[in-house]
């Protein structure tokens, strides 16, 4: 015999369930009308609970655990690599990602019941709360914008062209609100009527507008430089093995030097691509040195992901994960130009109290020996022969507005952007195409195209709009290469120049909402 569940335990699994839905909308699920479970999660904060705030928080933190569930399972790959050391820690990765990043979503929850907005505008009193702390997410530490209710959206079509204006946070107000909406046609009368006539003019404005846009899309010249990316499909376990250097070296000067019709201006190399220190290998009589020299013609540029070092201010020295350009010449190679990452990965390429970790005995959290050092500000970087591109080094292509806070920091506006990304940490999993998608929305909101290399996939070209090059794409598993002209950049983009404006906008009318709703009751 079953015991029937109380309403509490009832309003506790249907809010689990809002948040698988929501997170099933992202891609490479792609249910988008998941997103209709923002409309149940509406619902559950503003239900009465037997601690009415409490209630909320919990439903709302719930509904943060099946979301980021659905999308950071991801986390559980990295410690498999080194299964028989790290495997024990996978399921508390997972446990404490999602059950983490739901505190931001139970704080919306909470927010929202506190407001207590009443009538079919407190949509968008909803969408404010819970986007409001999505924006916090990306930024409180050191920020994790995975997988935004904006990015449910696969990047490149019409509804993803609001980002070009309003960034990804405001597509996600939009989109909140959209969704949170569906609640409303359960409800009676007039109600129902303006919710029903607010989603469909909505979506016909999402896709209306998205379609006109796309349909002023500009052609590639013929004259563009030619990008060759190299994916070497090398697995992660084997790659960082020492023995495995020469193999892993070999695999990309083999697919760098194969034959094509028209000679590549830039080569790229994704990032981890070889499992070696790029100074040790470009120093004076290393056999490495003379064989990338002939790997590469002259005046080409090889863009490759690699680890350098540099001297420390407190002595000794520092590892960076960079990005650095070779260029070849008569002599040999010469470095161009190099990006070093700036926003580091906690947990992943530095340790929070790192020192304090040392001593506890738990610094094998990170695959490192060493922390990485974090790079200046960003800036676009300007290597001889090749466009000014804003290099995006893995988890930087996860930040709107990366690039356009670059260019006003100096040097200019670029031409391009390039993510070089080793995804090969995800496994085959939901994590690579969200992780393209998520980076392609930085192509829509900078209005500029990005290449995109990874070791195992997914590797593409992407346009100024979010689209991936038909026909241009590596996919997991697949070793090869791709030669493809780069697509050309449009003019900034509203977001481009005023950033996150359109964003507080709406998050100004999500916060007068309640406020006249108060005045009017008390007058």
């Amino acid at each position: 015999m079953t015991l029937p569940l109380t309403p509490a335990w009832r309003a506790r699994i249907l809010a689990v369930l809002a948040g698988i839905g929501a997170g099933l909308a992202h891609p490479p699920f792609g249910l988008i009308l998941g997103i209709a479970a923002y409309g149940l999660l509406m619902w559950l904060a503003e239900t009465d609970g037997p601690r009415p705030r409490r209630s909320a928080f919990f439903r709302g933190w719930l509904a943060g655990v099946g979301y980021f569930a659905v999308g950071t399972h991801w986390i559980t790959e990295p410690f498999l690599v080194d299964a028989a050391n790290q495997g024990w820690m996978a399921p508390f990765a997972l446990l404490l990602m999602s059950g983490g990043l739901a505190l931001f979503w139970g704080l919306a929850a909470l927010i929202y019941r506190i407001a207590g907005a009443r009538g079919p505008w407190r949509v968008l009193v909803f969408a404010g709360a819970l986007t409001l702390c999505e924006w916090l997410r990306g930024h409180v530490l050191t920020g994790f914008p995975w997988d935004l209710p904006g990015e449910a959206w696969r990047a490149g079509s019409p509804p993803s062209q609001v980002a070009a204006y309003v960034g990804t946070y405001g597509l996600s107000w939009i989109t909140v609100a959209l969704g949170a909406s569906v609640a409303l046609l359960w409800e009676a009368g007039r109600t129902r009527r303006v919710a029903a006539a607010a989603i469909v003019l909505t979506l016909a404005a999402l896709y209306g507008f998205g379609a006109l846009r796309l349909s002023r899309a500009v052609e590639t010249a013929a004259t563009a430089p030619l990008v060759r990316i190299v994916q070497g499909n090398i697995d992660q376990k084997e790659k960082w093995k020492p023995e495995n250097l020469d193999m892993v070296f070999s695999t990309y000067v083999r697919l760098t030097t194969r034959p094509a019709k028209a000679r590549p201006d830039i080569v790229v190399w994704p990032e981890g691509a070889l499992p070696a220190v790029i100074d040790d290998l470009l120093a004076p009589g290393s056999p490495y040195a003379t064989r990338l020299t002939d790997a590469l013609q002259p005046g080409q540029t090889l863009m490759m992901g690699a680890n350098r070092v540099g001297p420390s201010p407190g002595g000794g020295v520092d590892y960076f994960n960079s990005l650095v350009a070779l260029r070849r010449e008569a002599p040999g190679l010469r470095v161009t130009g190099f990006y070093d990452k700036h926003r580091l990965v906690p947990f992943g390429e530095f340790l929070p109290l790192g020192d304090l970790a040392t001593r506890l005995g738990i610094r094998s959290l990170v695959h490192m020996p060493e922390d990485f050092t974090a790079g200046p500000p960003p800036a676009p970087i300007h290597p001889e022969g090749v466009p000014a591109v804003q290099p995006l080094i893995c988890y930087e292509a996860l930040f709107p507005g990366f690039a356009s806070e670059a260019a006003r920091r100096g040097g200019g506006r670029a031409g391009w952007l390039l993510n070089v990304s080793n995804d090969a940490w995800f496994g085959a999993t939901s994590g690579p195409w969200q992780h393209l998608n998520i980076a392609a929305y930085r192509a829509i909101e900078e209005g500029l195209p990005i290449a995109r290399a990874t070791p195992t996939g997914v590797s593409t070209m992407i346009d100024a709009y979010g689209r991936p090059i038909l026909g241009a794409r590596l996919t997991l598993g697949q070793e090869g290469i791709l030669d493809i002209r780069l697509p050309p950049a449009l003019a900034p983009t509203v977001y481009s120049r005023f950033g996150d404006a359109g964003f507080a906008i709406m998050l100004l009318l999500s916060a007068l909402i309640p406020l006249v709703g108060r005045f009017r009751r008390a007058v």
